[in-house]
């Protein structure tokens, strides 16, 4: 049999167990396609005395080996992405939403399904009676769903029956619709006679997303999307993101050998570590604006690949500027130089955004590292933009909130919801008498992954 013939004949092995009987598929090759497993019974009549009954076993050979024969995936009626799922189970109805599907299943808003792409990654079942296990009816997000929740659904959620559910956002996303269409007026925002477009929504957490929306199609290389409809019903979704930024910032903290003595000493305030830090860099900052204390240490933070814009996952974290200093200040500059880092990739993802066609004027920061005011401040100094900050901290939850208001029919459409139910909470604005400086840190940050390339060409070379 050559080595690209498929294998014709399948093979059955049964195990039988103390406890189970278990039975698997496996090809001419020695693969095992198919696995099912069957508790068999066990009496006990007096201690110590065990007993099994032969027909149980038998009869438990028999399910494990039917079960081989339809398997985990001819069994499965829908394939879900989680917000859709939840949305059946609240309502019963199958419908997915443009959201998951446009950024995560490949689907166009446009044209719809593509059958080439599933034939050709082996998975045409799919396509199949009118694309039923994946979704044949795909509604704009806060449409609401069927006769809203079920009677089941209500009970376990402690709501009435046919309250109204709308089709879902996926988490950042609903992040970036909390926030990015507050009104502004008032609070001296560049962005206030401007259109929503010259908004960009960043979802800080674990990793960020960076939301940036247009009338027209974008497409920005390194960076998801264009995406009609995925976020804001009526325009195109540009996604870019960093695969690790509050992570980054714990790994490098925690590892730290001063790490033990900054826990201890922001217990004894009653402080997070890093509102202890935040305190503790205004206090060796000397006369000199915070940022200047990394004049001397640059981080490149691509510890976990590059998502955007260079789209490169076998990038890795750099660090110029270590010295033998292991203290609570060392721990306390590198920090704030993580944080820059983060801060500098935003810029660099604003730039390849605004070269392709985006004009963005204005960021609204969301998220848990929104609620670190070093981070925020950092953000507005090295892009030289205003930060907004919601009034509500939780923007994810207004936003999924937003959906629900619109499928109640309370708003006739999610830009009203947006305007009316999103509020500023805050604006930083950036220090732009420190722009020089941050303008020369951000020339040693784009020369360090140009360095690393060239490393990793000297070490690939012959």
């Amino acid at each position: 049999m050559s080595g690209e013939e498929e294998p014709r004949s399948y093979y059955v092995g049964v195990d039988v167990g103390t406890g189970s009987v278990r039975a698997a598929l496996v090809d001419q090759r020695g693969v095992l396609l198919a696995f099912a497993d069957q508790p068999i019974k066990k009496w006990e009549p007096q201690f110590n005395h065990h007993e099994q009954s032969s027909e149980d076993i038998w009869a438990a050979c028999c399910v494990v080996t039917k079960n081989l024969r339809e398997t985990c995936w001819d069994k499965a009626g829908h394939f879900f992405d989680l917000p859709d799922f939840l949305s059946w189970k609240a309502t019963g109805v199958t419908a997915r939403s443009l959201c998951s599907l446009v950024c995560k299943w490949t689907y166009s808003a446009e044209k719809g399904w593509d059958d080439s792409f599933w034939k050709m990654i082996g998975l045409e079942d799919f396509v199949a009676d009118n694309y039923n296990k994946i979704g044949n009816q795909v509604l704009p997000p806060g449409t609401s769903l069927g006769s809203g929740l079920t009677p089941e659904a209500a009970k376990e959620l402690g709501l009435r029956p046919g309250v109204p559910v709308a089709a879902s956002l996926i988490d950042a996303h609903a992040g970036g619709l909390g926030v990015i269409g507050a009104d502004v007026r008032g609070h001296g925002l560049i962005c206030e006679g401007q259109p929503v477009t010259s908004r960009l929504a960043v979802i800080c957490g674990t990793s960020s997303c960076h939301m940036g929306i247009s009338k027209d199609p974008i497409f920005v290389p390194g960076v998801w999307g264009p995406y009609f409809s995925a976020m804001v019903p009526g325009f195109w979704l540009n996604e870019g993101g960093q695969s690790v930024t509050g992570k980054l910032i714990d790994h490098l903290v925690q590892g730290h050998p001063a790490f033990p003595e900054l826990q201890a000493k922001a217990t004894a305030r009653c402080q997070s570590i890093y509102a202890y830090l935040n305190s503790h860099l205004d206090l060796i900052k000397k006369t000199e604006p915070v940022g200047f204390l990394t004049v001397d240490l640059h981080v490149w933070p691509d510890f976990h690949g590059n998502r955007s814009p260079l789209a490169d996952l076998t990038l890795k974290g750099m660090v110029t500027g270590l010295k033998l200093s292991q203290d609570l200040d060392d721990l306390a500059i590198l920090y704030l130089a993580t944080v820059q880092a983060i801060a500098f990739g935003t810029r660099f993802i604003i730039e390849a955004m605004e070269a392709a066609g985006h004009s963005i004027s204005t960021l609204f920061l969301c998220g848990g590292l929104s609620k670190n005011p070093l981070f925020v401040q950092m953000h507005a100094d090295i892009t030289g933009m205003s930060v907004v900050l919601s009034q509500e901290v939780e923007s994810v939850l207004v936003g999924a909130a937003i959906l629900g208001a619109c499928a109640s029919g309370d708003f006739t459409s999610v830009q009203e919801a947006m305007a009316r139910m999103s509020k500023v909470g805050k604006v930083v604005f950036p220090r732009l008498e420190d722009k020089k400086y941050y303008d020369k840190k951000y020339q040693v940050f784009l020369k360090l992954v140009e360095h690393q390339k060239e490393y990793s060409a000297i070490m690939s070379g012959d």
